[in-house]
């Protein structure tokens, strides 16, 4: 890895385009640590690669250590790290000492990060601290044993304390509508032997769900805020967020910056409510990270990843205000089958899509949309026609383009 010439740090982006973009877009060079052929290799705003086979990070979490250590080290400034992941976001917290002598950073208290990831842990923080959070139980179902009688109003879904890719296929939970069918669904449950969370569904769709995004400095002061609210999920029930709009919603920053000081918390941290239909907002989830909407917060005018960015290297802080409501982001292929599956015409959703301020498809940074797209369709061409060389692998050094 070659050694950064003097000047601005480099951000260093353990995350996908949704994070490098708001970056890029405020002139802010990025080293992203990625899978190969990931779309963030191709972007105009990395300017260098750390390869990473393992999303999970895991089983390698002493070795990517040690690489980003070095990383660290060879820089002339030292770079700002950036995560997106819950894996990410526990690796750099588990070992914040370490990597903190080779990089800046914004992360949240070591033991209220566990407790936000860990849903068990989320739980009962929330018992104690009266969050206003669905009454929720938590179970562990083992082969043999019977399903518990659960003082829960039905429809309830159910999520393991960490997240899994294993668990519910595409969906996030799985929802469970009666106490016969949570009985009969109990022996498929056990194969997993994982800790589960029973909670009461709040009714409505996959749209009632709006979130508060924030950055609290290290003097406690919000530098940056906004809110938003999902549009389409894939799944359509339960599902990952295919497409959202920023809001100006009162009550959803209101009860944000309350939570913020019940919880002390510092750093990023976005609050995901589900407002049920008689108008009470209640709490599902906080993340103390970054997420894939603060590339819809930068188009909108609240740029928090090159706040943070401003604040570790000591530079001015951009412009922190929301100009902008109701602009959208979509995930290009992923919403199209959120929107087939909802009934809405491909006619009618192109438009749409096209005209989204934010996606995954970007005019002024075509190519990670474009290699993408290369290689699954001939990826699909080469499942028929498997002796025709149909692309060339692309072989770059760990260190730049």
């Amino acid at each position: 890895m070659r050694r950064d010439t003097p000047g601005r740090p480099l951000a260093c982006v353990m995350g996908d385009m949704d994070l490098v973009r708001p970056l890029g877009l405020a002139s802010i060079r990025c080293a992203v640590v990625t899978l190969p052929h990931s779309m963030p290799e191709y972007s105009r705003f990395t300017s260098m690669m750390i390869s990473w086979p393992d999303e999970e990070i895991a089983d390698g979490a002493d070795e990517l250590l040690d690489c980003l250590v070095r990383f660290g080290m060879r820089q002339a400034e030292q770079p700002v790290l950036f995560y997106e992941q819950d894996a990410q976001l526990l690796f750099v917290s588990r070992n914040r000492d370490a990597l903190a002598k080779a990089f800046r950073f914004v992360i949240a208290d070591p033991v209220l990060v566990e407790d936000l990831v860990d849903k068990g842990r989320f739980q009962t923080l929330a018992e104690r601290l009266d969050l206003p959070v669905p009454p929720t139980r938590r179970v562990h179902p083992t082969p043999g044993s019977a399903a518990p009688d659960l003082d829960l109003r039905f429809p309830v879904v159910v999520k393991p304390l960490w997240r899994r890719k294993t668990w519910a296929e595409a969906a996030k939970v799985i929802q469970t509508d009666t106490p016969q069918a949570l009985r009969e669904a109990w022996p498929q449950w056990a194969r997993h032997d994982v800790d589960l969370l029973v909670q009461e569904m709040i009714p409505g769709p996959e749209s009632c769900i709006e979130s508060y995004h924030v950055y609290v400095d290290a003097d406690g002061q919000i530098a940056g805020e906004f809110s938003g609210r999902k549009i389409r999920t894939f799944p359509v029930t339960h599902g990952h967020s295919t497409a959202l709009t920023i809001t100006d919603t009162a009550d959803v920053a209101a009860l944000g910056r309350s939570l913020i000081t019940v919880l002390g918390l510092r750093g990023l941290a976005k609050f995901d409510f589900k407002r049920d239909p008689e108008g009470r907002l209640h709490l599902l989830e906080v993340n103390p990270r970054f997420t894939l909407w603060h590339h819809l917060g930068a188009i909108a005018g609240v740029n928090l990843p090159a706040l943070v960015y401003a604040d570790m290297a000591g530079l001015p802080r951009p412009a922190a205000k929301l100009c902008r409501i109701d602009v959208r982001w979509c995930r290009f292929m992923e919403d199209w089958r959120a929107a087939r599956e909802s009934g809405i015409p491909f006619r009618a959703w192109l438009p749409w899509a096209l005209s989204c301020e934010a996606s995954s498809l970007t005019w002024d940074d075509p190519m990670p949309f474009v290699h993408t797209l290369w290689r699954t369709v001939s990826g699909r061409l080469a499942a028929h026609l498997p002796s025709m060389p149909l692309h060339t692998q692309i072989d770059r050094s760990v260190a730049s383009k």
